[in-house]
Parts: structure tokens; C-alpha cells; sequence
């Protein structure tokens, strides 16, 4: 029971007994959510929080965190590496955009097939513009220019260790929701809106602020996700590792994954992995997926849930 998964898995289960069922005004589905929580991962162990008890994506955390850190926003990195977890927000503004036009409407494989092999047709479709990785490294102003939050928090905390004020945010209201003009809307989510960084007594610790959590598919990804910005920093910064602490809003359970919950928490955590980089790096730049070694993973099998395509823009009925 001291296992570090048991607090992903209590959270998981209390859920299932708390929780208040929401319905999602755009999409019909249901959810079971609680609010404000908070899990805590100390990885001075030298241990790596990637879920044993199912299989996690570790090629998919790896491409994905790259693709954020490069401030990326086209989808075809991702389809390219074979990472499909984010296909169905580029396909989701196809089909809102295509009912005004006569050629047939792509079904969701034929789409993503094209945004592999057409890179005009994916520079057109493959696009989330204003999510997280353009925003954490070019962030736009009034006057222009953009800011690279990313690397100033970075610096900020290699010259300052007793910073207040290393936030990185991906929060826009400009492009978010019914905050937004249509013609600007990212018509996407931000769910894992801000993270900063802190260093205590030499040791580097990351909290994550994530105002909408998935708890099934979405947070095992985040937490290795952001587990690993944490050792990739570390390792540009020199700190020693403290926390990762994950930090929620509205943390839910979808209804279509309520089966495969029951069957997760019937499975007793495995010893973790380790992370190892073969590569110095001391540049958040200099950061590439090929340099980071994933060590004794073993977990059970996956279980596979349907993903919901909720949140984002919201168009009133008329």
C-alpha cells in the first residue's frame, strides 16, 4: 500500500463512489466528477510515475511532450511517429467546417491517412493553433512579438533559486470557449492550463494546475508527461529532484469508462521504471525524444475506452 500508484487508484475509486454525475452540454456524455484534489509523486526515489496497473503509451508521452517543448501545432508530427491521441479535435473542426461544402465528408481514417501523406491537406486541416506547445514557447502579444515562457521560467530559476514566479500558462481567454470570436477559436480545450516550477533545499519540484482531468485515458499521460518535463529541466538546471505534484479542478470519470475502472483497480501496482538519458542536455532546445531511455517497465495489459470529444467551443442552439 506505500506504492505511489495507490494514490492515482484511490483517487479512482473514489470517484466511483463520490462522484456527482454532469452531463456535457455539447456532447450528451456523462461524467462522474469531483473537485479539487491532489496526488504527489517524489521521484528523489529515482523511480518513473508510469502506471503499471494498465499499459501506458509511453512512444505517445514521449512524442507528445516533444511536440509541446518544440511548440509544435500541426498533427502530422504526431500521425508521422504514429501517436494518434490527439486525431480527433483536427477531425472534430473538419466536420464543422465541411457542412457548407459539397465534396464528400472523409471518414475519420481517410482523414488522418491524408494528413500523412498530403502535407497541403495537412497544413490546411492538421492544425490546433493557440494550444499548449505554441503558447508555452511563443506566446502572443499586443505589440507583435511573442514570449518563449518556457525557457524564461527555465532561466529564471537557473539565476534565481529562490523564485516566486516561474509559471508557465496555456490559458488564453482571446481563444477559448464562448470568451472567444469564432473566427479565433482554438476549438480546443485547455485542460492542463499551468505548471511552475519551485526549487527548495537544492531539489527542483513541478506543480501542475489542471482545471478538467480525464482520470481514466488523459491523467496517466499528464503524469508521466509532465514527470518527465520535470527530469528534463532538472537535467538542464542541475537541481536535484523533488516532487511532482498534480493538482486538480474538476477531476472526472466518463461513463463510458466506468467497466474498464472496475477492472483497473482490480490489479495491484507493479515496481515502477526508471527514466535514463543518454544524452547531456543544457538547453531546453537541445531536447529530443531519441536521448530518453525508458528502464524496467513492466505493466499489465491496456484497456482500452472510447475518448470524449468534449469541451472547447460551444455554439448556443438557435
Amino acid at each position: 500500500m506505500h506504492h505511489q500508484e495507490y494514490q492515482y487508484l484511490n483517487l479512482l475509486k473514489e470517484i466511483l463512489e463520490k462522484g456527482v454525475r454532469k452531463v456535457d452540454r455539447a456532447t450528451g456524455d456523462a461524467s462522474y466528477s469531483l473537485f479539487g484534489r491532489q496526488i504527489r509523486f517524489d521521484l528523489s526515489t529515482g523511480e518513473f510515475p508510469l502506471l503499471t496497473t494498465k499499459r501506458v503509451y509511453w512512444k505517445g508521452v514521449l512524442h507528445e511532450l516533444y511536440w509541446f517543448i518544440s511548440g509544435q501545432t500541426n498533427i502530422r508530427y504526431l500521425v508521422l511517429n504514429n501517436v494518434h491521441i490527439w486525431d480527433d479535435y483536427p477531425y472534430k473542426i473538419y466536420r464543422l467546417r465541411h457542412k457548407s461544402k459539397k465534396e464528400p465528408l472523409l471518414t475519420k481514417e481517410e482523414f488522418i491517412r491524408k494528413i500523412k501523406e498530403d502535407e497541403i491537406f495537412a497544413k490546411q486541416w492538421g492544425e490546433l493553433p493557440k494550444i499548449y506547445g505554441e503558447l508555452w514557447r511563443r506566446w502572443p502579444t499586443r505589440y507583435g512579438k511573442t514570449i518563449d515562457q518556457l525557457k524564461w521560467a527555465i532561466n529564471e530559476i537557473k539565476e534565481d533559486p529562490a523564485a516566486h514566479n516561474a509559471l508557465v500558462i496555456a490559458w488564453n481567454p482571446e481563444y477559448l470557449y464562448t470568451m472567444a470570436r469564432y473566427e479565433d477559436t482554438s476549438h480546443f480545450p485547455i485542460c492542463h492550463n499551468l505548471f511552475q516550477l519551485n526549487v527548495n533545499r537544492g531539489k527542483l519540484s513541478l506543480q501542475l494546475y489542471q482545471r478538467s482531468a480525464d482520470i481514466f485515458l488523459g491523467v496517466p499521460f499528464n503524469i508521466a508527461s509532465y514527470a518527465l518535463l520535470l527530469l528534463i529541466i532538472a537535467k538542464i538546471t542541475g537541481y536535484q529532484l523533488g516532487e511532482f505534484i498534480h493538482t486538480f479542478g474538476d477531476v472526472h470519470l466518463y461513463e463510458a469508462h466506468l467497466e474498464a475502472v472496475k477492472e483497473q483497480l482490480k490489479r495491484v501496482p507493479l515496481p515502477w521504471s526508471r527514466i535514463k538519458f543518454l544524452k547531456k542536455i543544457e538547453d531546453i532546445d537541445e531536447f529530443r525524444p531519441e536521448i530518453v531511455e525508458l528502464v524496467d517497465y513492466h505493466a499489465y495489459p491496456p484497456i482500452k475506452a472510447p475518448l470524449s470529444v468534449s469541451g472547447g467551443y460551444y455554439e448556443k442552439p438557435r
